[in-house]
């Protein structure tokens, strides 16, 4: 008997191994269990600040059915300064979320996003929809450029990316309170082919991950209706074939230069002209949908997704994508929107209060290979800074090393997961050749670098 109720716990927890080890939804977090805190710039100062709270995710448990996330809301990127006069901070907001493994379909009526969070990247930050929460009305003196006044009518509503573009970091991020957060494809300014904003120039950091148009895009994060969240790039067939492809936006912007009515023929208080001031794509309204077909399968339907095969779900699922345009600037509706899909159901809960198995992941060595990540340093020779540039995002953090040619070690950083980019300021050390050293515990990876000022 005692072998029998031995033997079957023994199934159940193998059991339980392989069923959080082949679902994305347990294992693809970024669990932070080497103690990355978050880091942040303030405005005139290119030196980060260290902080005293713990970045990306703290722990994932889960149940046959749901699994609970528990994160500060922070990233290990580092994030900051706010430039528009945003006073905010993000900060640790100790959120639990409890999503769904597998999300469901909404057959009736779709559910509009709404402002605040919408969806969780998997390093635990936020994610948001298009809209800054102002609209253009007779009472909206935020809209108008006013001191006061409220928020206006819910006519016309302001996109954040258009708008508020100013106030984004280098990771085109930014916090609302201490909720930290993004609108839009999670890739630093600087990364885009056509850059949009200088900010990275005196703040540099990164994003979540860097847009690879040879390989399918990683799996970013689950929305409110517990769908997967991809990158920028899948498969161009929903059945996994026809190679690689930009997935692309089905909203266009409508031929307009006055704002009277909306897309479907409504009638409804007047927004301003189309102007220099207002330009076309301020707001959401200013979009329209033109619904896809079968022979333009890479382009997504009115929720910005498909159904369709990716690398972690082979038998296929709906999915979301970070939809950007052909120089990878963001493309509206950015991530979802401005309905759902799926029936909203994740929650962000006080506690867990049911039985749970805790995740751990077992690293293999595998998702860190450095030769399978490839690595880009610049420049070199360099005067007062090097750049390694990872060619997809770390799941592990690993070491760097930068040596003189007699061995000794003269700068020692983490290159943190959830990262693609690290900087080393190199101005203090003689002209001269260096190593620079990556190591991950199991294999190194050198480059030669040459400081000269």
């Amino acid at each position: 008997m005692k072998r029998t109720i031995f033997t079957l716990l023994a199934f159940s927890c193998a059991l339980s191994t392989v069923f959080s080890q082949t679902n994305p939804a347990i294992g693809s977090w970024l669990i932070n269990t080497s103690g990355i805190t978050g880091r942040h710039y303030i405005k005139g100062n290119s030196t980060p600040i260290s902080d005293t709270y713990p970045a990306n995710v703290q722990s994932v448990k889960y149940t046959y059915t749901h699994v609970y996330v528990s994160c500060s809301g922070i990233p290990a990127y580092i994030i900051g300064p706010y430039q528009d006069g945003n006073p905010n901070q993000g900060g640790n907001n100790n959120n639990i979320y409890k999503i769904p493994l597998t999300g469901v379909k909404n057959t009736g009526t779709p559910t509009a996003t709404t402002g605040g969070t919408i969806g969780v990247f998997i390093n635990g930050v936020s994610l948001f929809d298009y809209r800054d929460g102002v609209s253009y009305s007779l009472s909206s003196a935020a809209e108008k450029g006013g001191p006061s006044g409220g928020m206006g009518d819910n006519v016309w509503n302001r996109d954040a990316i258009v708008a508020e573009r100013a106030g984004f970091d280098c990771a085109k991020g930014h916090p609302a309170g201490t909720n930290y957060h993004h609108h839009q494809n999670p890739s630093a300014f600087n990364l885009d082919l056509k850059v949009l904003s200088t900010v990275c120039d005196l703040y540099l950091a990164d994003g979540l991950y860097k847009l690879d148009s040879t390989r399918h895009s990683p799996l970013l994060g689950y929305a409110a209706d517990g769908f997967p969240i991809y990158g920028a790039y899948g498969y161009k067939n929903v059945n996994g074939s026809g190679g690689i492809t930009r997935m692309k936006s089905s909203y266009k912007l409508r031929n307009i230069t006055v704002r009277t009515h909306y897309a479907d023929g409504s009638n409804v208080t007047d927004g301003p002209a189309v102007s220099t001031t207002y330009p076309l794509g301020r707001y959401r309204e200013d979009y329209e949908y033109t619904a896809t077909s079968a022979a333009t399968p890479d382009y997504l339907d009115e929720h910005n997704g498909r159904f369709c095969i990716t690398p972690e779900y082979p038998n296929g699922t709906y999915c979301y994508f970070t939809t950007v345009d052909a120089a990878w600037n963001s493309a509206y509706p950015y991530v979802i929107g401005p309905t759902f899909y799926g029936t909203r159901t994740v929650t962000r809960v006080n506690s867990i209060t049911e039985t749970t198995t805790t995740y751990t992941p077992v690293t293999t060595g595998v998702e860190n290979t450095l030769e399978k990540i490839g690595f880009t340093l610049f420049p070199n020779p360099s005067a007062d800074l090097i750049v390694l540039q990872a060619g997809e995002m770390l799941k592990n953090t690993v070491q760097v090393e930068l040596s003189n040619l007699s061995g000794q070690v003269v700068e020692r950083k983490a290159f943190h997961q959830g990262s693609t980019i690290l900087h080393l300021e190199t101005d203090t050390y003689y002209n001269g050749t260096y190593i620079l050293s990556i190591r991950d515990g199991q294999a190194v990876k050198s480059f030669k670098v040459i400081i000269n000022r």
